[in-house]
């Protein structure tokens, strides 16, 4: 098989390590606005399998002349552009897959179901960790009992050695962490969907070899989820994992206005507090600690007649500064295997549809653990 990877940035460098080094794929094409920066790409993570081209992800005709005579695609670029690589890759006969986050995108991606379904394609959005990987566990558990009252996820990425005041660093886009702290959540409850704020409902938790941490509700971790389970499920969030505290700092940071993209005017300049905002965390936040993912998902109902109750975790620590870090693999390893699994016939539906419809949970939790991911089922 013969994949593109589009976007040549942290994830985009995991997805090309990964795919790169599947029997059967045969070649890897690494395309980004920086053309040098794909070729570095290829050369260090495509295990001589990739090339590498500029590609201006923006420019629907260019894109869907790069995805043509290619089997499939992972988008590694912003959300914002996703719905136009969708109709790209549905011009072009190509499947993809993107790592989404933002649930306005999701709802246009889908819109275009039966274009795709037309082109004899599959596009699965959200396909990264969260949303993206919880949404097959959650898909798991379903199957697993005869109904489901409950689904609790909870995800962080984090430094194995935070610094104050915040205890975090950049593990992905400044723009994607505002996006989750500022937008909107949608959740269940009573069987039906709910708005809820954003850091809100903080609660504490604890992850043994870790220690005592906290979550509170972010944008865009359930993905489709409120809208496949609404009715069938009486109450499902999600909550974002962090060390204690941090949610008391962060938020009132931008409740003053530093996630606002409406420009002032300083010293006679337009200025955006949310770039500089983005600037700033970069710079403050990027102080190079090995990081880890934390992944629980537990649902609860039942089985047999009887109350039964099921958790999924996952600790994965990054073990040098030379390896891939946590967070890139597990964004990427998840919407690698989806692609995988589209592409090699594992998965038969066309049209645009929400992963935990049309992944079989058993290959992929099997594809998770090829890949080192260890991921306990109690």
């Amino acid at each position: 098989m013969k994949l593109a990877v589009l976007g040549a940035g942290l994830m985009g460098r995991a997805a090309v390590y990964d795919l790169s080094r599947l029997e059967d794929v045969e070649a890897v094409g690494v395309f980004d606005i920086d053309g040098g920066l794909a070729q570095a790409v290829a050369g260090e993570f495509g295990n001589g399998k990739a090339t590498a081209g500029q590609l201006n992800a923006a420019d629907q005709p260019a894109v869907t002349k790069v995805l043509e005579g290619v089997d499939g695609a992972i988008s590694c670029v912003t959300y914002a552009l996703n719905g136009t690589l969708s109709r790209a890759a549905i011009a072009a006969g190509c499947h993809l897959v993107d790592l989404g986050g933002n649930n306005d995108m999701v709802r246009e991606q889908l819109a275009l179901d039966a274009k795709a379904a037309a082109a004899g394609v599959l596009i699965v959005p959200d396909c990264g960790l969260a949303p993206g990987m919880v949404s097959v566990l959650v898909a798991d558990a379903v199957a697993r009992m005869e109904s489901v009252r409950t689904v609790k996820i909870r995800v962080g990425g984090l430094p194995q050695h935070p610094q104050p005041p915040l205890n975090y660093q950049m593990v992905f886009s400044a723009e994607g962490l505002i996006n989750e702290y500022w937008e909107s959540c949608v959740i269940l409850e009573g069987g039906r969907k709910k708005i809820v704020e954003p850091m809100t409902d903080v609660e504490a938790l604890e992850f043994e070899s870790v220690g005592r941490l906290e979550a509170f509700y972010t944008s865009g971790g359930t993905s489709t989820l409120p809208d496949t389970y609404e009715g069938k499920i009486d109450f499902l969030d999600y909550k974002t994992i962090r060390y204690p505290g941090h949610c008391a700092l962060f938020r009132p940071m931008l409740q003053i206005g530093l996630a606002s993209r409406e420009k002032l005017t300083v010293d006679g300049a337009q200025v955006s507090p949310r770039e500089v905002f983005k600037r700033v965390l970069e710079t403050s936040l990027s102080y190079g600690d090995l990081d880890m993912v934390l992944v629980r998902v537990t649902a609860e109902g039942k089985l047999g007649g009887a109350e039964h109750r099921v958790v999924y975790e996952v600790v994965d620590r990054q073990k040098s500064n030379g390896d891939l870090t946590a967070m890139m693999r597990m964004t990427s390893f998840p919407a690698c295997i989806v692609l995988w699994m589209i592409v090699s016939g594992h998965i038969v539906e066309r049209g645009c549809k929400p992963q935990e419809q049309v992944v079989d949970s058993g290959v992929f939790i099997s594809e998770l653990e090829k890949r080192d991911i260890e991921l306990k089922i109690a």
